[in-house]
């Protein structure tokens, strides 16, 4: 063979940190020796994998296209290597997921993974739409959990389970005691909302097809719970996920409002890199969401 695993992964860390320094130093290794390894690596195949600018290295398209096979292939050796040392050992994942999910459905499900696995290290990571997928699509994550489907080449989009938005108010709301509300009364009322980019905010902006310019927003927060926060204080209306809503529901802290003209009905997805190797503890994961739908 006529590279090395070590060779891989400097031209992996290079491609992620796009500068040799911060490559090397995520590798615990000098500049000069990542640097050297990185040409040998170009020089063994008589090519060029990056666009060099100053200190900065950039992918050239022969690059990219070689950066998805790389990560599955050290992807397997590593866990060729964790079965090596420990038969049973589903290894280390990094997974990502949205705000409504991650605070009210992951944790439950990484309790159980680390529980069912003794020493499993499981990063959860919690962010938006758009910053899961994007951590999906350069290998920084090994699966995402999203609301909502998205349509991307490199991405494949499995279903998991169904879920829908629910409009809501604080019980001293005047609209608290309406049977349901009109689209008088979504026009007229102040709404608190999640911000651009969420899926949530994505959801939301469809079932309000053909409104939205004339919605009054006085507010939009990244999280789930300042939102419920703010409408329990009377400062507006919102609309979120019905997980994230169901104890307060109980408690009786909101009140559901019913919105039988709109359609709030969405469904949550596992994204996967097409290039990702499926390791043993990713369908274990996977395994385990299914479970809990």
């Amino acid at each position: 063979m006529r590279y090395s695993l070590r060779q891989l992964e400097i031209f992996l860390a290079c491609a992620h940190y796009q500068n040799v320094s911060r490559a090397a130093e995520s590798l615990n290794l000098s500049q000069s020796a990542a640097s050297t390894a990185l040409k040998e690596f170009e020089h063994q195949f008589e090519l060029r994998l990056f666009e060099r600018t100053g200190k900065r290295l950039r992918l050239n398209e022969l690059g990219r296209q070689l950066w998805p096979q790389a990560e599955e292939l050290l992807e397997r050796a590593k866990e060729l290597e964790r079965s090596l040392l420990a038969h049973d050992d589903l290894g280390r994942l990094k997974i990502g997921a949205t705000l409504t999910i991650g605070n009210y459905l992951a944790a439950g499900i990484m309790a159980r993974y680390m529980e069912q696995q003794p020493g499993a290290r499981v990063e959860l990571e919690v962010a938006n739409t758009s910053a899961v997928t994007q951590g999906v699509l350069n290998f920084e994550l090994d699966l995402g959990l999203i609301e909502g489907e998205l349509n991307h080449p490199d991405l494949e989009m499995i279903r998991w389970r169904d879920d829908e938005l629910v409009v809501f108010c604080a019980p001293g709301h005047h609209l608290a005691t309406r049977t349901q509300l009109d689209d008088v009364d979504l026009r007229e009322a102040t709404w608190i909302l999640r911000e651009t980019g969420s899926g949530t905010r994505q959801t939301f902006e469809r079932a309000m097809s053909g409104l939205l310019p004339e919605l009054n927003i006085r507010l939009e927060l990244q999280h789930t719970e300042a939102i419920k926060r703010a409408v329990e204080a009377g400062l507006g209306i919102s609309c979120l996920s019905r997980v994230s809503l169901s104890d307060a529901f109980r408690r009786g802290a909101l009140v559901e409002l019913a919105v039988p003209q709109r359609d709030f009905r969405r469904e949550f997805y596992f994204a996967l890199h097409r290039q990702k190797y499926r390791s043993a503890g990713i369908e274990r994961w996977l395994e385990l969401c299914r479970q809990t739908s």
